[in-house]
């Protein structure tokens, strides 16, 4: 029996490796922890740990605004209009600071009100280690909500290659690392068990018409 398979609506995130991160990451690091010193930071996402208001801008120099830069190109460039020319958007960024210390995570959220999401990692907090016991692992889930509830939780769909799909998909970060995200997708951070602080950033991209 002849079978085509069409794989619709796909969900897309994009990996980006920050050139010249080493230089950025000392600036956000010394801006991040001199406004935790200050600051009693927000409870949001965050289990443990530490969270500022999304005021970072504000705040973090000029490494934050060649951050900022970063994620509106990128925006610029993964979207478009409906007939494939440059959409007319202006983007403004929101971006606040997470400190996540060992046993801290942040549990399934999403971020209304964006259209694109980022995440930046300053320190990932692993130091040279590789093993997966650190944890840690940035999680995206699903955005198929019914299938958090289906009685069939073996039971996995093939792709057109015959690959089988995920409910959820985990990405151990690095230092560098800048990933993007539709802002409706659900996503959490596993218990952090490093032996290191870990600084991250998260953006969130909100379309405004000129």
């Amino acid at each position: 029996m002849a079978m085509q398979v069409a794989g619709l609506f796909p969900t897309p995130v994009y990996t980006i490796v920050v050139p010249d991160a080493a230089a950025l990451n000392a600036g956000l690091r010394r801006a991040i922890e001199a406004r935790r010193d200050v600051e009693s930071g927000v409870n949001r996402s965050n289990v443990g740990g530490w969270q500022s208001d999304i005021d970072l801008l504000q705040w973090g120099g000029l490494e934050a605004r060649l951050l900022a830069d970063h994620c509106i190109a990128a925006s610029e460039r993964v979207t478009a209009t409906g007939g494939g020319e440059p959409a007319s958007i202006v983007w403004r960024p929101e971006m606040w600071a997470n400190i996540n210390r060992p046993g801290d995570s942040n549990q399934t959220h999403w971020h209304p009100g964006s259209y694109l999401s980022f995440v930046y990692y300053v320190d990932d907090g692993y130091g040279t280690s590789t093993d997966g016991a650190d944890g840690g692992e940035l999680v995206f889930v699903d955005p198929r909500m019914p299938f958090l509830r289906m009685r069939t939780p073996d039971l996995r769909y093939r792709s057109a290659t015959g690959d089988l799909d995920e409910h959820e998909t985990w990405v151990r970060p690095f230092n560098g690392l800048l990933i993007g995200f539709p802002s409706f997708v659900g996503h959490s951070v596993r218990p952090y068990h490093g032996s290191r602080t870990r600084i991250s950033i998260a953006i969130n991209m909100i379309a405004r018409r000129p």
